[in-house]
């Protein structure tokens, strides 16, 4: 689905991802770990056009995404979480969520002027996405909730619907379990299996490598920005490369 050649980045004088070349493939659960500052996050800004290259190439589904624009990215079908959940705190979590199928809409300032019959329609389709995507996170009954008034696991969840809301194909999830407890960890993992039950495809980073290793069909493993692995859980968690940059002896096969 998504090919990735010789990726970099540099900021000044500091590389934050040097040359990597790896692929996301379609259907499954592909997962991208590494330390603290090892470019996982500017992987994906670069993915979803936040970051320009300096250089290497990144195509989707064959089309050559390089230096497309964010709104441009997205449209095509790639959608993004961030660490930070930002929500429109004050408003309710369904309109937080009519947010992300505006992406899918053509009305412009006429249309708003006039109240057009395709502004009304497209309204009216905006509400119904956003409330397929609530109850696909399991979170129906909080549609007419304050934002600023729910959990830190139901902003997750939260900011999973609203990037379902956008009609994407790939899902680039950064740290979803960060900030949740174990048993709501295991809720999160189970939601990112059913998105992949449903044909959406996953890249996610996350520093919970219980949660990656029973959840990932590939894992690609970044330090200082280079590639040092990649595999299946077991051959990443066998990988003495990886066990020394970043696992330890604790997630090591014995």
């Amino acid at each position: 689905m998504l090919e990735i050649e010789h990726l970099t980045k540099r900021f000044g004088g500091n590389t934050a991802v040097n040359s990597v070349s790896t692929s996301i493939e379609k259907g499954k659960i592909n997962a991208i770990i590494g330390p603290n500052g090892a470019g996982k996050t500017t992987f994906f800004n670069l993915i979803s056009g936040v970051h320009k290259p300096s250089e290497g190439t990144i195509t989707f589904e064959g089309r050559d995404i390089t230096t497309l624009r964010t709104d441009e990215v997205a449209r095509l079908g790639i959608a993004r979480t961030f660490q930070a959940t930002t929500l429109f705190d004050k408003a309710s979590v369904l309109d937080n969520l009519i947010v992300g199928h505006r992406l899918r809409t053509r009305s412009g300032l006429i249309d708003v002027i006039f109240g057009s019959a395709r502004l009304k329609e497209e309204e009216r389709v905006c509400r119904e996405k956003a409330r397929e995507a609530l109850d696909f996170v399991g979170l129906a009954h909080l549609e007419n909730r304050v934002a600023g008034d729910i959990t830190q696991e139901e902003r997750k969840r939260v900011a999973f619907a609203l990037a379902l809301a956008t009609a994407p194909k790939l899902l680039l999830l950064d740290e979803p379990a960060g900030g949740v407890n174990p048993e709501e960890t295991l809720g999160l993992a189970e939601l990112i299996r059913k998105m992949v039950k449903h044909d959406f495809t996953v890249c996610l980073i996350e520093h919970k490598m219980d949660m990656i290793m029973s959840l990932a069909d590939k894992i690609l493993v970044l330090s200082y920005g280079e590639k040092i692995a990649e595999g299946t859980p077991a051959e990443v968690r066998a990988n003495p490369a990886v066990i020394d940059a970043y696992l330890g002896s604790d997630h090591a096969d014995v």
